[in-house]
């Protein structure tokens, strides 16, 4: 989910009770015997208890599980209303159990909650699956504590690659799963980008908006919505279905063109690249055996087609901010040198590099430059606190910047140094401070960010110390990247 939320699709795009429960039906009835409701978090749909209450009515007719997919955070206080009408099974969506680590992940607090959802749900459920994508340096060091809860109680853990799939524990499973001798649960690896398991996966998903997807990795999409409300006959609703199966690839269908093909996401699964629509239901069946639902809201973003346009490298292909992975880059020595100015009024200047008598410790001084002068001064020599905040801010860039990735530099050289511009045609100098810095690191990635915050730390560092003689007469500007090594564009500017 991003930071800054979805916008909700029109209701009228949506699935209604009905409409969800027919297609239910109908599957049942052609042999289904799982559904599982997913998200997004099923939890917000209105009528989630009615919808299992209804599913829970096809067992007559051969359905023998009702799962869901939940993050868990209010669950606890509904799960067992939703297990009376009829819930059989619960996967929890928990990827850490570091309380601020959860927070930085899900951008909400509530670890307490989903722990708590947990108990209430290992009360009444014969197991319950958790699962855990696991993302190199963030939560992978908790792999082993995640394994140790299957020891004495019936947790089933899913390790899940990044791309993730639901994964129930079947012959036609996604996940390799394997059990510690003497521990109650189990834990398995869904490889959901490194491996395939395509030949036993025996899923179909619905998005809340009614459209059938036989595989995340296939952009092709068939409405079903469209033919419920024509009035197609049950019959013409099978077919339609038939077809989209048929269609299903051998294998993960355009992995080698993954990063530029538009297709969803899982934040995504539902969209349609003709329109916008952010909330879904969907669901899994391939032969006819599981069929998994959810509801999904999400925001689609589409790209142009054209290959031949620049890619801003900080946007995955949704048009979503994203880190640049440097994973695969090899440690390089990285110089940046940034360069900007500020200038001042000659009052200023004169201040930063005149030599100026002890304050008159009486405070009989009524000169009202040297008022203004005594408190400028008090703050310090303004160019040594600039270039001590300049070295700062770019120890600070990664924590100011979001997507900048946290570096260890190996050294900051700041200088700033006092310029008084020739007299132009009418007499008139221009004063100035030039605020130089260059940053070096062994890393992945450049410094430019660095160097350019030290730049402008130090200029605004500067403002703050003589606002109080020129603060409206001072000007920033012409802050620039004036050399850069070490990577694989280098260059330098005259």
């Amino acid at each position: 989910m991003p930071s800054e939320g979805v916008e909700l699709s029109p209701s009228e795009n949506i699935l209604t009770n009905e409409e969800i429960l027919r297609l239910a039906a109908l599957f049942v009835k052609s042999g289904v015997t799982k559904i599982r409701l997913t998200g997004g978090e099923p939890t917000v749909r209105k009528g989630i208890s009615e919808i299992i209450a209804g599913l829970n009515e096809l067992r007559p007719q051969g359905l023998k599980s009702i799962a869901m997919t939940s993050n868990g955070l209010s669950l606890h206080r509904r799960l067992p209303d939703l297990i009376s009408s009829g819930l059989s099974h619960l996967n929890l969506s928990l990827d850490t159990l570091d309380e601020f680590r959860f927070e930085l992940m899900t951008r909400r607090r509530g670890l307490h909650a989903v722990l708590r959802t947990l108990d209430v749900a290992l009360a009444s459920l014969p197991y319950v699956k958790l699962n855990v994508v696991v993302v190199k340096g963030l939560n992978d060091s908790e792999v082993l504590d995640f394994v140790a809860m299957t020891k004495d109680k019936p947790i089933y853990v899913r390790f899940i690659e990044f791309m993730p799939f639901t994964a129930p524990d079947e012959l036609n499973d996604t996940a390799r799963t394997y059990k510690i001798p003497g521990h109650t649960g189990n834990f398995g690896f869904i490889s959901s980008m490194s491996d395939h398991f395509c030949a036993t996966c025996n899923r179909l998903r619905i998005t809340a908006d009614g459209q059938i997807k036989v595989c995340l990795f296939d952009a092709k999409e068939v409405s079903l919505r469209d033919e419920l409300r024509r009035g197609a006959t049950d019959s013409e609703l099978l077919e339609t279905i038939g077809r989209a199966v048929l269609g299903k690839q051998e294998k993960h269908v355009g992995m080698q063109d993954i990063d530029v093909v538009t297709n969803r996401p899982m934040i995504l699964i539902g969209a349609r690249p003709d329109r916008r629509s952010n909330s879904y239901f969907f669901s899994q069946p391939i032969n006819r055996q599981s069929i998994t639902a959810s509801f999904i809201p999400v925001l689609h973003r589409f790209s142009s087609s054209s290959a031949s346009l620049p890619r801003l490298s900080h946007l995955d292909n949704t048009g979503r901010a994203s880190m640049v992975d440097v994973g695969d880059k090899l440690p390089t020595k990285r110089i940046a040198t940034a360069c900007g100015r500020i200038y001042i009024p000659e009052v200023a200047y004169e201040l930063v590099t005149a030599t100026y008598p002890a304050l008159d410790p009486t405070g009989s001084d009524s000169n009202p430059s040297h008022i203004a002068a005594a408190k400028a001064r008090r703050k310090g020599d303004a160019l040594t606190v600039a270039q001590l905040a300049a070295i700062t801010g770019a120890k600070q860039t990664s924590s100011l910047i979001p997507l900048c990735h946290p570096l260890a530099l190996s050294n900051i050289s700041v200088v700033l140094s006092p310029e008084v511009s020739a007299a132009d045609g009418a007499g008139a100098r221009r004063y100035s401070i030039v605020c130089r810095a260059t940053v070096s690191c062994e890393g992945k990635t450049g410094v430019e960010m660095e160097a350019l915050t030290a730049v402008s730390v130090g200029l605004l560092t500067v403002w703050d110390m003589l606002k109080a003689v020129a603060g409206e007469e001072m000007e920033i500007g012409e802050i620039r990247v004036i050399e850069k090594t070490g990577g694989t564009h280098d260059f330098t500017r005259v």
